[in-house]
Formats: C-alpha cells, sequence, structure tokens
C-alpha cells in the first residue's frame, strides 16, 4: 500500500496560482485523484488520472478549464496545477489512490489518503 505526502499548499491572492504535488512510496497505485474538503463539508472530487496503463484524465466540473493534474513518474509524484484562484477555492487539499484501474472515476472508490495541505485564497 502506497503511502501519499501533499506539499505545496499557502496563501495565494485571488486570480493567482498554486500548484500542489503529491509524492507516493511503495508500489504505484493504478489511480490518483485530488479532492478538497472544508471543515463540517463532504470531501469533494476535483481531478482523477490512471497512473498505470492508458493515461487518463478527469475534472469536476468546478475546475474543468482552471486546474490540471500531472504525472511525474521519475519522482513518484502526481501534480495539480491550479490557476485563477478564487476565495471559494479555500480548503485543504487532499491526494487519495485506490488500486482498481476500473474505478479511476469513482470518487467514493478513493481509500488511501494522505494528510492533506492547506490552499487559502484572499481577497
Amino acid at each position: 500500500q502506497a503511502q501519499l505526502m501533499e506539499s505545496g499548499g499557502g496563501t495565494v491572492q485571488s486570480g493567482g496560482f498554486l500548484k500542489l504535488s503529491c509524492s507516493y512510496s511503495g508500489d504505484r497505485p493504478d489511480c490518483m485523484a485530488w479532492f478538497r474538503q472544508a471543515q463540517g463539508e463532504e470531501r469533494e472530487g476535483l481531478s482523477h488520472v490512471s497512473t498505470t496503463g492508458v493515461w487518463r484524465t478527469g475534472y469536476a466540473d468546478s475546475v474543468k478549464g482552471r486546474f490540471s493534474i500531472s504525472q511525474d513518474d521519475s519522482r513518484n509524484t502526481i501534480s495539480l496545477y491550479m490557476s485563477r484562484l478564487q476565495p471559494e477555492d479555500t480548503d485543504m487539499y487532499y491526494c487519495a489512490e485506490i488500486r482498481d484501474a476500473r474505478e479511476c472515476s469513482s470518487w467514493s472508490q478513493y481509500n488511501v489518503w494522505g494528510q492533506g495541505t492547506q490552499v487559502t485564497v484572499s481577497s
């Protein structure tokens, strides 16, 4: 089972840009994804990528066109590039993985999580 660690969070002004990274150790997962969650609210799936086999990505409507996911096999890392950030993007961001390539787009199936990294967008 992989262990996940996020980095890259911080505070940025409205309209700004941030890059989040998630490194994994252990065997490569089949799928990885980024989520976010505000305190007291449900976790929201943002983007997923198949990390084995055919390259496939997916995005939630709320971030499509603003966020982009990428994979760096040499560093066992996936990244989330976030642009045109708005105050409503302020949340704790998590990466997650599952070991079933058929479920990459199934947000509810992700079952291994990192500890999260805080993103704050000031107006």
